[in-house]
C-alpha cells in the first residue's frame, strides 16, 4: 500500500516536472498540439498582466526615484538568467524556457517592444540596429585587410568607400567567414540588471507602493570583449560592464508577461517575468537615488570604498521603509 502511494506521488511529480512550459497539455489530441491554443482557448484564458491603477499626482504624498542593481550570481536571482543557451532551448528543455535577456533581444528584433533608449531617463532613443550594435560587431582581420589591400587599388574602386569595397568582396566570395573576427554578447555574459523605479506613498490606499519605470541588462559589449579576445588593451571583465540599452518597462509588460520564468518551488506553475519584476522577487542593491547633487551615484561619493556602499545603500533603504512607519507614529 505504501508503496503504491509512492509511486502515485513520484507520477504526479513527474508529471508536474515535465509539464513545465507546455501549455494545452491535457486538451492536446496529438503530441504536435502540445503547446498550442487556439484563438477560443486563449480568449477563454484571458491571461493579460495585471493593469496599473491610475495613481494621481495628488495622491502621491511621498515618492522616491531609485536606481538598483539586481546582481545574477545570487541564486535568488538565478530565474532571470537561466538557461544561457544562445537560442533559449537546451536539450529537451523547449522553446518555452528562456533567459529574460533572450526575452527582451527576440521582441526587440521583432518589434514587439519600441521603447528603447540609451538611458534610464528616456532622452536618447535607439533603433533595434543601433541595440544590435552593442551585442553584435564584426571586423575584418588581418587576413582580410591584406585581400582588401590587394583589391581596393583596382580601378572599379578608385573612390569608393571601404565599407562599399569589403560589402562587395563578401558578395564576390572574395571575403568570407574566415576573413572575419566576430564578437557576440550571449546570454551568459550578462552579469546583472539596472533596473530604475518609484517608491511612492499613495495616500489614498495608505501604504507603500513601488513602480518599475525602466530596466536595463549590464555587460561588457561586443567590442570590448571582441579586443579582450584578441589580446587587446581593453579590459574585458566586469568593469567595464555597462547597460547595453534601456527598456521602458510599460511598455515592455504584455512580452514579458507571455515569457515564463522557471519556479523552483513548483514547476508546473511557472511565473511570469513581468510578475516575477513587479513582485520584486529578486535581490538587489541599491545604487543611486534622486539626489539634488544632479543624481549622483552612490560610487560617486564613496569612492573605493565597497563596505561603506553596501551600508549606504542599506541607509536609504531603511529611509524609504521608515516613512511609511513614520505615517502611522501619533
Amino acid at each position: 500500500m505504501i508503496n503504491k502511494k509512492f509511486f502515485a506521488c513520484a507520477s504526479f511529480l513527474l508529471l508536474g516536472i515535465a509539464s513545465y512550459g507546455q501549455s494545452n497539455l491535457l486538451n492536446a489530441k496529438v503530441p504536435q498540439e502540445i503547446g498550442k491554443k487556439t484563438a477560443a482557448q486563449d480568449s477563454l484564458d484571458n491571461d493579460n498582466p495585471l493593469p496599473y491603477g491610475y495613481v494621481g499626482d495628488r495622491d502621491m504624498l511621498y515618492s522616491k526615484k531609485v536606481w538598483e542593481t539586481i546582481d545574477l550570481t545570487q541564486r535568488i536571482n538565478f530565474p532571470m538568467y537561466f538557461p544561457v543557451e544562445d537560442n533559449g532551448e537546451a536539450g529537451n528543455l523547449g522553446a518555452d524556457r528562456k533567459s529574460l535577456f533572450v526575452v527582451l533581444i527576440e521582441a526587440i528584433e521583432s518589434g514587439k517592444i519600441k521603447e528603447i533608449y540609451g538611458d534610464s531617463y528616456f532622452v536618447t532613443k535607439k533603433t533595434p540596429e543601433e541595440v544590435k550594435s552593442n551585442f553584435y560587431v564584426s571586423e575584418i582581420n588581418s587576413n582580410g585587410i591584406g585581400i582588401l589591400n590587394k583589391f581596393s587599388g583596382l580601378k572599379k574602386y578608385k573612390g569608393k568607400s571601404e565599407e562599399y569595397i569589403i560589402s562587395d568582396l563578401k558578395a564576390t566570395g572574395k571575403l568570407t567567414e574566415e576573413h572575419f573576427d566576430t564578437a557576440k554578447i550571449q546570454p551568459s555574459d550578462i552579469i546583472s540588471y539596472e533596473v530604475m523605479g518609484v517608491w511612492y506613498f499613495d495616500k489614498r490606499q495608505g501604504e507603500m507602493k513601488y513602480r518599475i519605470l525602466a530596466l536595463a541588462p549590464v555587460a561588457v559589449d561586443a567590442r570590448t570583449k571582441l579586443r579582450a579576445s584578441s589580446g587587446g588593451a581593453e579590459d574585458g571583465g566586469a568593469s567595464a560592464a555597462l547597460p547595453l540599452f534601456w527598456v521602458y518597462y510599460p511598455s515592455a509588460r504584455d512580452v514579458l508577461h507571455k515569457a515564463k520564468a522557471f519556479n523552483e518551488k513548483n514547476a508546473s506553475m511557472p511565473i511570469t517575468f513581468d510578475h516575477l519584476l513587479n513582485s520584486r522577487r529578486f535581490s538587489s542593491t541599491i545604487t543611486r537615488m534622486a539626489n539634488v547633487y544632479g543624481d549622483r551615484s552612490i560610487n560617486e561619493y564613496l569612492t573605493g570604498k565597497s563596505q561603506m556602499q553596501l551600508l549606504e545603500a542599506e541607509r536609504v533603504k531603511e529611509t524609504i521603509r521608515n516613512f511609511e512607519q513614520d505615517m502611522w507614529n501619533y
